[in-house]
């Protein structure tokens, strides 16, 4: 059942609440002074006044003075002193005081009040002081800021900034406006508490231009696989409003309900793991509505115990950063739109989220499901933990939907020796009428976006992040990395190896694939970008390429093909027919194709000898990759060493390899293949593509591919 003080955590304070109500009931009357408390006393005829009866001080005598008691200094010190104790001393600790002091219980009681009333004040007008100043310091910079935007000028010619050609420094200007804007709100937000108005809002700064696109001969194409695109529904959605919130809170709190009900139920709402809608929808009449029409459901359950702690897991989730890395073959963009409660203090039990995310398959041929939703956590009664996302399209005005998420999320459970179980409820309903014929049948089976692949992804994931922590490491081995740092930098060096292919291979809103034809093959799909300013990037022009097509083979065959350096120049048209052999490597799993590799290839061509190539190959039961991408020597000795490696520049290509679905022969079944290359055609930022470039990309691909193909049915042969 829901608590509001969980999504309040701020007005959980008993004390606070007492506080609030004796101000309420004083603030009127200001400091109340000890004729006030004759009069009280007259009243119950605990006191003799002098010069008269209690009615002498009445309206019928307004000349008469009226008297004023004057408590002592030692009686002043000694409520001084118990009021930093206590401040809220109850009946019994008043009369003490009384009988102590001298004094009656409402002169102690009155006193009391006068204190909290002055320590409050003060309070304020400090507060408000701090906030003035740090509101005048925050304008400040954020003029400052915008001056230095206006006059930002191009690092090469000393112009006015063209478009597409931003600086590195006038990037983070802009982010660091963007921050400085949510402090001030965050501040506006503090100062209206105090002072009954909220401090003045400053304008917006212009939103960034569009990418420019790169001019080939024939005409324009092109796209940024980490900028804005015309048609990047993405950016289009907008934080919620007041009046959303009830709403929004109303959503969480039925969809943590039926969350934990579909984990635990059995049939007849799930059939062979398989939802009964009729079922599903007598169960819950509630929720975001009916169906739209032309919308496919779509639903799974899985459970796995993965090696984790449940708290970080549960902080995993509530992370959107942490989120979208743990995830990123999976969510290729998401976002933080509002924290509408942070949960109570200390976990995230409570906490509630507005958020955005762009779910991905590998491939340009399958749309990314882009949905805005909440996300709730909440601890259970039995220990247990529940994540869960709702969608909240009804509060948008004409939302471009293309996906809903029913209640989804994930049920988990404390095991012994830091382990944990997990269930995971996938719940959405879709228009997938863009998937391209070839992974139809994938997607409608929920292979590509269900339950079964989160949980594959978390449970890889879990043993990598165990790999980094790991401290036992055998050197007993050749080629294993010992060296705890060295073993971190490259790790994570690969990581952002793995994050930038993945989000620059699907088919993602941010960008636009342009399709070659006349290849005589599959058609391949590319798309350009401009890398400026960026340490982990070459700088110069960047030419995508990607292809997808299936083969028949078990996905299991082409990962173990695909990732082992002796077969390697069957297809690798790059590494010139020369050996490759592995200096290095970090297993980061329990299967032996869970690897990080440092491979050398010894290049018959003297001018590419010793060249060394990043690769990381990691599979599950619904996705595999194998993603590398040539490196520096020089760089790759400082990471082995524990060196930072955020600044080595990378360009990573690879495979992404899925199972087709179609095991109705009792078979393995089929591989889906994307290949993709990301090449530096151009190491001069405002040069122009020309149309060599794009055939020269174009004919590597097709080779590769025909390559791949013809060493895989040798295999089948």
């Amino acid at each position: 059942m829901f608590e509001p003080n969980m999504l309040l955590a701020a007005m959980n304070n008993e004390d606070s609440n007492n506080y609030n109500h004796e101000i309420n009931n004083n603030n009127n009357e200001g400091f109340l002074r000890d004729d006030e408390f004759d009069s009280a006393n007259t009243k119950s005829g605990s006191e003799n006044q002098e010069g008269g009866s209690g009615n002498d001080q009445g309206p019928h005598h307004p000349n008469k003075k009226k008297r004023y008691h004057r408590h002592t200094q030692l009686q002043i010190q000694e409520m001084e002193a118990f009021f930093k104790e206590c401040p809220h001393p109850d009946d019994k600790q008043r009369k003490q005081l009384s009988r102590e002091l001298g004094l009656e219980p409402l002169q102690v009681k009155f006193w009391f009040q006068n204190k909290r009333t002055q320590m409050k004040n003060h309070h304020e007008r400090h507060e408000n002081s701090h906030l003035r100043a740090e509101n005048e310091k925050l304008r400040g910079d954020n003029l400052r800021y915008r001056e230095a935007l206006a006059n930002a000028s191009c690092p090469n010619c000393g112009g006015p900034t063209a478009i597409g050609e931003m600086s590195f420094d006038e990037h983070q200007l802009r982010l660091e406006n963007a921050r400085l804007r949510e402090e001030i709100d965050r501040i506006s937000a503090i100062a209206a508490k105090y002072v009954g108005k909220p401090v003045s809002s400053y304008p917006l700064m212009s939103p960034p231009l569009p990418q420019r696109p790169l001019e080939l001969a024939m005409g324009n194409f092109g796209g940024d696989v980490y900028g804005n695109n015309s048609t990047d529904q993405f950016k289009s959605i907008t934080a919620p409003t007041e009046s959303d919130k009830p709403v929004i809170i109303d959503l969480a709190v039925s969809a943590m309900e039926e969350l934990v009900r579909m984990v635990q139920m059995d049939e007849p709402s799930w059939i062979n793991l398989v939802l009964d809608e009729e079922e599903y929808t007598r169960t819950f009449p509630r929720g975001i509505g009916p169906k739209p029409a032309g919308f496919r459901s779509e639903a799974s359950r899985e459970s796995v115990v993965v090696i984790m702690n449940h708290i970080n897991i549960v902080e995993i989730l509530m992370d959107v950063n942490q989120w979208s890395m743990v995830f990123a073959g999976m969510v290729s963009r998401a976002m933080t739109l509002a924290v509408l409660s942070t949960g109570v203090a200390g976990n995230y039990n409570g906490a509630l989220q507005v958020m955005t995310a762009e779910f991905q398959v590998p491939t340009p041929l399958v749309p990314t499901r882009e949905t805005y939703f909440a996300r709730y956590c909440k601890q259970q009664a039995d220990g247990s933990w529940a994540v869960v996302d709702i969608s909240l399209d009804s509060i948008q005005p004409n939302p471009p939907v293309r996906c809903r998420r029913r209640a989804s999320g994930c049920l988990i459970q404390e095991m012994p020796n830091g382990y944990s179980k997990v269930t995971w409820l996938e719940h959405v309903e879709v228009d997938d009428r863009g998937v391209h014929d070839l992974y139809k049948h994938m997607v409608s089976a929920g292979h590509a976006f269900g339950a079964k692949r989160w949980v594959a992804i978390l449970d890889r994931q879990c043993e990598r992040l165990a790999s980094v922590m790991a401290t036992n490491i055998s050197s007993g081995e050749v080629g294993v990395i010992t060296n705890q740092e060295g073993r971190r930098s490259m790790l994570k060096l690969a990581e952002r190896m793995v994050i930038s292919f993945c989000a620059g291979v699907s088919a993602s809103t941010a960008h636009t694939w342009t399709t070659l034809s006349g290849t005589g093959a599959e058609d391949v799909r590319v798309m350009t970008r401009k890398s400026v300013d960026d340490p982990g990037r070459p700088p110069g022009i960047v030419l995508s390429a990607a292809t997808s097509f299936g083969i028949p083979v078990p996905p299991k065959r082409v990962f173990d093909f695909l990732r082992d350096e002796n077969s390697r120049n069957e297809w690798d048209i790059l590494s010139n027919g020369g050996v490759v052999q592995e200096m290095a490597h970090i297993a980061n799993g329990r299967d032996t194709g869970n690897c990080v590799s440092l491979l050398r290839v010894n290049s018959a061509n003297s001018s590419q000898s010793n060249m060394l190539i990043l690769q990381e190959s990691c599979t599950d039961p619904t996705a595999s990759f194998v993603i590398y991408a040539p490196v520096d020597i020089v760089a790759m000795n400082i990471v082995l060493n524990g060196g930072d490696p955020d600044y080595v520049a990378l360009l990573p290509s690879g495979f992404a390899i899925l199972p087709d679905g179609n095991t109705n022969g009792g078979g393995e079944g089929g591989s889906l293949l994307t290949v993709a290359f990301q090449i530096l055609v151009d190491s001069v930022p405002t040069a122009k593509l020309s149309l060599g470039s794009v055939a020269t990309v174009n004919n590597l691909i097709a080779c590769t591919v025909d390559r791949i193909k013809a060493s895989m049915s040798c295999e089948t042969a």
